[in-house]
């Protein structure tokens, strides 16, 4: 038996919805996603996808954790793409175990790409690869959400994080106290979220505006903040990804975090931001830099980067 921290799990279509104009989700099953699943709640857990190449079938990687050179020695044309979503819901049953994910519909000229094709395309039955943590394994990763002793929560992001906090939402307990922003392609897009009583969920219609007109103003308004975010972040090559268990690198600001006071003079308890990775930036120097938020206290994650096909 594989003992790995990943399980790599063959699956089908099982069923697609049109929830919205921007999301699909689709329901994935086989019996190879028993393996799948964390020791804990699913929150914000990542998991990886393969896509079939066009006319192909996914291909068969060794079932340990060296999956990710197995699959680059693939020849291109056979190996297919790989991106990363985070798990809508994880059904687990007496018989038969079920992953959803909620797919983002980018499908204007010059912002597609393979998952969105995929997805727009895909049937019942059709087949693809999920690699995620293996069942009851602490090691594999991919959870981000932790907020520790916080008393509140700030949750934000575009239509590619609304999946994750939704299910951060669903899963976090009854006790969960804050708000959440939501920034989605069109009012349509606000979806059903079955959130704590004392977390208030604001979905944001961007309305044909640019990503994060209407998220970064509403987050810095939420804290008191002036809305006027200042001038957007430069692209940079490599996605923002600052955790309080991965800080920035910059050890300047590493060493900082030790000589922050322990309250919060924000009083924003722990805050979680993901999305485009320039909103992300943009939000990160706004409440980092100039509002003075403790590190420790926040996770910032470039799910993705305007004008760049993402790689996996």
């Amino acid at each position: 038996m594989p003992d790995g921290a990943f399980a790599l799990a063959r699956s089908r279509v099982e069923w697609i919805e049109r929830i919205s104009p921007t999301f699909a989700r689709v329901t994935f099953a086989g019996p190879e996603l028993h393996d799948i699943g964390g020791p804990g709640p699913v929150l914000d857990q990542r998991i990886k996808i393969v896509f079939p190449p066009p006319g192909g079938a996914v291909p068969r990687l060794p079932e340990d954790d060296d999956w990710w050179s197995a699959w680059l020695a693939v020849p291109e044309e056979e190996r297919g793409s790989m991106r990363t979503y985070s798990i809508r819901s994880l059904e687990v049953g007496p018989t038969a175990t079920r992953i959803v994910v909620d797919f983002v519909r980018h499908l204007a000229a010059g912002a597609t790409g393979p998952a969105s094709l995929w997805a727009e395309a895909a049937a019942p039955g059709d087949e693809v690869l999920l690699i995620g943590p293996r069942r009851g394994r602490p090691d594999a990763g991919g959870v981000e959400f932790d907020p520790g002793d916080a008393g509140t929560v700030l949750l934000a992001g575009d239509e590619t994080a609304a999946p994750a906090i939704a299910r951060i939402l669903e899963d976090a307990g009854p006790g969960l106290r804050g708000a959440a922003f939501i920034e989605v392609p069109h009012a349509a897009d606000a979806l059903d979220v079955e959130a704590p009583a004392g977390v208030d969920v604001h979905w944001l219609p961007r309305d044909g505006a640019e990503h994060g007109a209407a998220l970064i103003p509403a987050v810095l308004a939420h804290l008191g903040s002036d809305a006027d975010a200042g001038a957007r972040e430069p692209e940079g090559e490599e996605l923002v990804w600052e955790t309080p268990a991965f800080p920035a690198g910059d050890g300047a600001a590493v060493g900082a975090i030790d000589v922050l006071p322990a309250d919060d003079p924000l009083d924003t308890g722990y805050v979680w931001i993901a999305g485009e990775s320039g909103v992300v930036t943009t939000l990160r120097r706004r409440l980092v830099t100039d509002l003075g938020l403790p590190r420790r206290r926040v996770a910032f994650m470039g799910y993705w980067r305007r004008g760049v096909a993402m790689r996996a």
